[in-house]
């Protein structure tokens, strides 16, 4: 068995989707400084780094994220490879869906993780609205991408998310899939649970599982 940790880090130096909150991480406390221990304060938006889209992300008064089925974040997940020159994901590059349930691409998008000094980059590669309309029709509880956003940067009316989110598919964005290869894995995704604010989505300590 080998454990991927496909997470990417909340850090001050991860790339943040233009717009969001910036990400601050300090020590509140420490024993250098004469404290009896050392304890450390974070600040950021909850769609930073690896993190899972709620349905009141883009659906006002839907489930919030502490209320996302755990059943759909744990289980058997397969890794798409999206070819590299592939910037629209098409249902042709879908592949075959028998007996899946959760799905990950892997895109030229897993690259960008190498230079985060460049930023937030709109040139990554997303999920078209027929593909979203695909998945779900094949009954997928979970889609995931790597990069921070599923669909195209600045879509109108983000028809991805919703038509993804109406139907209570987990929403899994930012993964780190340098170091896996496509295939068939367990998937363990554990957003915070927490309550108050929009509860539109949270970041997620995640995790493939090979056997």
């Amino acid at each position: 068995m080998k454990i991927f940790d496909v997470t990417v880090a909340v850090s001050e130096t991860v790339p943040i989707y233009a717009g969001d909150p910036t990400v601050s991480v300090t020590a509140a406390k420490s024993i250098s400084g004469g404290d009896t221990a050392n304890v450390s304060q974070i600040a950021f938006g909850v769609h930073t780094g690896t993190h899972v889209d709620a349905p009141n992300h883009f659906i006002d008064g839907a489930k919030r994220v502490h209320e996302i089925d755990p059943q759909k974040l744990v289980g058997p997940c397969r890794v798409v490879q999206v070819p590299e020159d592939v910037v629209a994901i098409e249902p042709e590059h879908v592949g075959d869906l028998e007996g899946v349930s959760r799905v990950i691409f892997r895109s030229r998008n897993s690259a960008f993780w190498s230079q985060p000094e460049l930023g937030f980059r709109k040139d990554f590669t997303f999920i078209t609205p027929a593909t979203a309309k695909l998945l779900v029709e094949n009954g997928i509880v979970l889609v995931g991408i790597d990069y921070l956003s599923i669909e195209k940067s600045g879509s109108p009316g983000h028809p991805v998310h919703v038509t993804l989110l109406e139907k209570e598919v987990v929403i899994l964005e930012g993964v780190d899939l340098r170091k896996v290869e496509p295939g068939d894995y367990d998937l363990i995704c554990m957003p915070l649970k927490y309550e108050g604010g929009g509860g539109d989505g949270s970041p997620a300590r995640t995790v493939l599982i090979q056997k």
